[in-house]
């Protein structure tokens, strides 16, 4: 496979295809290697994140590393763990919380990125909009596909949003600390 990843991320940097749309500019948030063995992809970063231009860099990215198990320095760590959201630039603030992704980005530069990931083993995909879009299936809700993660293919990890936002969620839904997160911890020790 020929090392087109420099390349690609620096076009990534520059990209602007949806600069008109984007209140604080563009400011692409993704981290990847051609050795990380997982890969996290949520939804877009929040504005602590389109400030730093950490992804994760956040409450929420605190939850997550909780929920995988791993250190701040296996996290960051991107020939591990590689980040790649659905949108990788803010996207603006909604009514109740951010905008979704931009749709554009997905479809233009996921499938080129993963190309340069051929060791990706697992694939965590957080919140309605990485499902939707990456699992194919009937499921409704996003409770039923994170309560039913065995019936997909085992190289997907469907997870909530780690938002402290979610605290009613992870409330009602305590099957998901007590049952998934144990299984996740083990699935990426085993991929570190």
């Amino acid at each position: 496979m020929p090392n087109d990843l420099i390349p690609l991320l620096s076009e990534i940097q520059t990209c602007t295809c949806c600069a008109d749309h984007l209140p604080l500019g563009p400011r692409p948030v993704v981290r990847i290697s051609q050795t990380a063995r997982i890969l996290i992809i949520g939804q877009a970063p929040g504005t602590k994140v389109h400030a730093s231009g950490i992804p994760w860099d956040d409450a929420s990215g605190k939850r997550l590393r909780q929920w995988m198990g791993v250190d701040d320095k296996t996290f960051y760590d991107a020939s591990r763990i590689a980040i790649m959201p659905m949108g990788f630039c803010y996207p603006g603030k909604g009514k109740s919380g951010d905008l979704p992704p931009r749709a554009e980005c997905a479809p233009q530069w996921h499938q080129p990125l993963k190309e340069q990931m051929p060791d990706i083993e697992l694939t965590l995909l957080i919140g309605q909009y990485a499902q939707n879009y990456y699992l194919k299936d009937d499921v409704k809700t996003l409770t039923e596909r994170v309560k039913n993660w065995r019936d997909f293919p085992p190289e997907y990890f469907a997870l909530p949003h780690p938002s402290p936002r979610n605290q009613i969620w992870l409330k009602k839904n305590p099957w998901f600390e007590a049952e998934m997160i144990p299984h996740l911890q083990s699935r990426i020790k085993q991929l570190l």
